[in-house]
This record gives structure tokens, C-alpha cells and sequence, in this order.
């Protein structure tokens, strides 16, 4: 894979990956928490192939991406994330792009579309249940569960482990999120580089503090929060993948989101894959965003 690009907007200096920079049809692939922009490479490799330029940013915090300023609030919140994408997308021209996202990516391509109904020509969620945003949100004692390392890292304990041992609290959740055995050890190096970013800890333990009530947001997002909350209603077209054996965010989470789309909305869940579908199950996702995103 070539060596990152790199995009200047208001607040950060973002890498992002690219293929196939000729293609005719744009998509931009959205990492999560913890992984890096190469959890798609594979994915990547089959839409450049047919035709798609894709890109592959570094969310704030990760990887190579930078914050342009040394008094800008390091904050992971939910909505600032969806502000990062829209500017990447401002920045390089790219008008309505397929937006993929998985997990924090997710989230920032749901709220970016949130945020601007002409984001995207499709949107493509993976492993997150839409409308999952909100502090005061329903969460049953099975997904509490899974959700300790959020309220772990709410404690100055779990705070010192983000910050001082974040390869093993990392590593830990590869572990336990998808069936055993999924992934190699060069894998886990890979993402995990993308861990060595000076800012990563503070984005990391902002954004799951703030999301449930115990951090205050960065001002400069107020006004876009207050538009995401609660979730608006999308009409892009689109397609939810979740693993069925996915130990992280349940597949209920994503279950009974109709009401939330207006335009056309599908929902499918790959048996025994868990969490990090586009590593576990890289052809089938793949062709899954090809089928859903044909032009009609």
C-alpha cells in the first residue's frame, strides 16, 4: 500500500489511504475504535477494482492524522467526528461520495449525513446500530455488559490503562469481540500503530466519557450536537452489516431502526462474523457495498 496523503482542514491535518484515484465513483471508508485506516485494505482492493476511487482517512486522534493547533481540545465526541468527515470531503471536492463506516466510523458517517442530507450518495454502517448516540438511551444488562470498558474508562484506573498500557486494553477487545482465532499478529501491529498517535488516549477517554454524560462537549461541536440529538431522520439510501457473533455491540443494537430512514433501508447480519467485519469477512462486505450501491 502506498504511503498516506495528507488533507489540511480548519482543525487537523488528516492521512488518509487512497486507491485508484482515477476511478469514476468515490467512496471514503471509515475506520473504528480500536482498528486503523488499514483494517480496509482488502475491502479496498475490491471496489478500486471495480472502479471505485476510495479513501481511507485517519480519524482524529489516529494514525498520522494531527491536530493543526496545541490549544484545540482533543474531543472524540460523536458529533465532531461527523464535522471531520464533511470537511475531509469539502477539502478534496468529493461530491456525494458512498460513505462506509464501521464503529466510530460508523457514527461519524451517520452523523455527517445527519448533518447534511447531500453527504453521500449511499451510506453503509457496520457493527453500530443507528440512534445509539444518546446518554439517556435504553441499554439492556446484556449490553451493559459488553459496554464495560466504556464505564472503565470513566474511572482514573481505566484512564491510566488507556494511557499507559493501551496495546493490551486494545488487544484485549480483539480478544473478545469476534470468534477466536480471526485474525493473525501482524494484524493486531498493524492497527495498533495507529495507537502510537500522541493524541489518541485523550480522544479515546473523551469520546466515551462524553457520549454517556461525564465529559462536557467541546463547544465549537455544540451547535452540530444539538442537531444530532436526538438522532435526525436520514434519507440516503441505506445498508446495515452486522456480525452475528459480534460481542462488542450486540446485533439487537441495530435491530428496529426502520423509522430512522426515509429512503431505502436494508439490514443484514453475517452469521459467525463478530465485530471487525471488514477483516473477518473482507469479500462479502465488499460485495455486499458493490450490490447495494449499484447505480439503479
Amino acid at each position: 500500500m502506498s504511503a498516506y496523503h495528507h488533507v489540511k482542514t480548519s482543525q487537523l491535518d488528516i492521512a488518509y489511504l487512497e486507491w485508484n484515484p482515477a476511478g469514476a465513483r468515490t467512496a471514503v471508508l471509515l475506520h473504528g475504535w480500536p482498528d486503523s485506516p488499514e483494517c480496509w485494505n482488502s475491502v479496498a482492493d475490491k471496489l478500486a477494482a471495480s472502479g471505485y476511487r476510495v479513501l481511507c482517512p485517519a480519524l482524529r486522534g489516529f494514525g498520522p492524522t494531527r491536530f493543526l493547533r496545541a490549544d484545540t481540545p482533543r474531543s472524540g465526541e460523536l458529533a465532531a467526528l461527523g464535522r471531520d468527515l464533511l470537511d475531509f470531503r469539502s477539502e478534496l471536492g468529493l461530491e456525494r461520495p458512498v460513505l462506509v463506516g464501521h464503529d466510530w466510523g460508523a457514527r461519524a458517517a451517520g452523523n455527517a449525513c445527519g448533518l447534511d442530507a447531500d453527504a453521500a450518495s449511499h451510506l453503509v454502517l457496520l457493527s453500530v446500530g443507528y440512534g445509539t448516540n444518546s446518554p439517556d438511551q435504553p441499554v439492556p444488562l446484556s449490553q451493559a455488559r459488553n459496554y464495560w470498558y466504556h464505564w472503565f474508562m470513566a474511572t482514573p484506573r481505566g484512564a491510566a490503562t488507556v494511557r499507559d498500557s493501551r496495546r493490551e486494553f486494545t488487544r484485549y477487545m480483539w480478544d473478545t469481540w469476534s470468534p477466536a482465532g480471526w485474525y493473525e499478529e501482524a494484524d493486531f501491529d498493524e492497527a495498533a500503530r495507529a495507537f502510537d498517535n500522541p493524541d489518541w488516549a485523550e480522544v479515546v477517554l473523551h469520546s466515551y466519557r462524553q457520549r454517556w454524560g461525564h465529559a462536557q462537549g467541546d463547544p465549537a461541536y455544540a451547535e452540530d450536537a444539538a442537531r444530532l440529538t436526538p438522532a435526525p431522520e436520514l434519507a440516503v439510501p441505506t445498508l446495515v452489516l452486522h456480525g452475528g457473533a459480534d460481542a462488542c455491540n450486540s446485533p439487537a443494537t441495530s435491530e428496529g431502526k426502520d423509522a430512522y430512514f426515509s429512503g431505502r433501508y436494508q439490514r443484514r447480519v453475517l452469521d459467525g462474523i463478530g465485530h471487525f467485519p471488514q477483516r473477518e469477512a473482507p469479500q462479502a462486505v465488499a460485495q455486499a457495498i458493490l450490490r447495494f450501491c449499484e447505480p439503479a
